[in-house]
């Protein structure tokens, strides 16, 4: 494993189009490390997430995971597109969660986070089993293990998508706003289960809306407007003393400005 950064982004633009989405982000990320990106809606957070996975081709710029390009090689000076199959090499140690929860309604929670292990990976029935059924006790789910998705609560779903995740023993997890499609009495056990994965020392990228879960358990806050890193600290920089006028009008939407922002009057005192 390379000594350098575990995600390391250079650089990087995503155009849709004639549209820029991502404008040269520079962003990396060390082992063991939760990085919270925030900003408002259309800044561009889930699609960094998305190019991080490869899961969009990032239009120009380099992303390293554990040291390896990711998508591309580089030959003569110019960028050539690799194979499905390299590209799956490179991010076979990425975990990804998703928004919506993606379960396979005909599956059991058990089943739904079995079948990757055996398809992708080509572990044998039984032994898919046992780790499914380990991820799931993991979760907090063992009981609900032959529970079908519509047996299950929302945040219920979504521990078993973090749990189908985790069965891939990933050294990276990416979580795209994991608690934006749950009722708010059911966002605290998800976000458990992350924090739980920050102290076992997990690394993790997280877009997300809940910023006490950011000022709580990241390392590092990100925050994005309009496609470009506005800021970018620690929780205490990022919340409590950066002065950027946008980022401030952004927290405002969450956060009591007497609490969570320090003035300079306060912070000369």
């Amino acid at each position: 494993m390379s000594e350098g950064p575990i995600i390391d982004v250079r650089g990087v633009w995503k155009r849709f189009g004639a549209t820029e989405v991502l404008k040269g982000i520079d962003l990396s990320i060390n082992k063991s490390d939760v990085t919270c990106i925030i900003g408002p809606s259309g800044s561009g957070k889930s699609t960094l997430l998305r190019c991080i996975a490869f899961l969009e081709e990032y239009s120009e710029g380099e992303i390293y995971i554990e040291g390896e390009l990711l998508g591309f090689a580089q030959e003569g000076g110019k960028r050539r597109r690799v194979s499905e199959a390299e590209v799956a090499r490179v991010r076979r140690n990425v975990g990804f969660v998703f928004q919506q929860f993606n379960l396979w309604p005909h599956m059991t929670a058990l089943e739904n986070v079995a079948a990757p292990l055996r398809l992708a990976r080509g572990i044998a029935g039984d032994e898919a089993a046992r780790r499914a059924g380990a991820m799931l006790e993991k979760v907090g789910l063992s009981a609900r293990a032959g529970a079908y998705p519509s047996q299950l609560s929302g945040g219920q779903q979504q521990r078993v998508g973090i749990a189908r995740a985790l069965a891939m023993e990933p050294h990276i997890m990416l979580f795209d706003e994991p608690t934006s499609a749950l009722d708010p009495e059911l966002v605290g056990e998800v976000l458990q289960v992350m924090r739980d994965l920050a102290g076992e020392g997990m690394t993790m990228a997280v877009v997300t809306h809940e910023m006490g879960f950011a000022a709580q358990v990241a390392d590092t806050v990100v925050f994005l407007d309009h496609g470009r890193i506005a800021a970018s600290g620690s929780p205490e920089e990022v919340f409590r003393r950066d002065p950027n006028p946008r980022l401030r009008q952004f927290l405002q939407n969450y956060f009591d400005r007497n609490v969570f922002w320090q003035s300079e009057e306060g912070a000369a005192s």
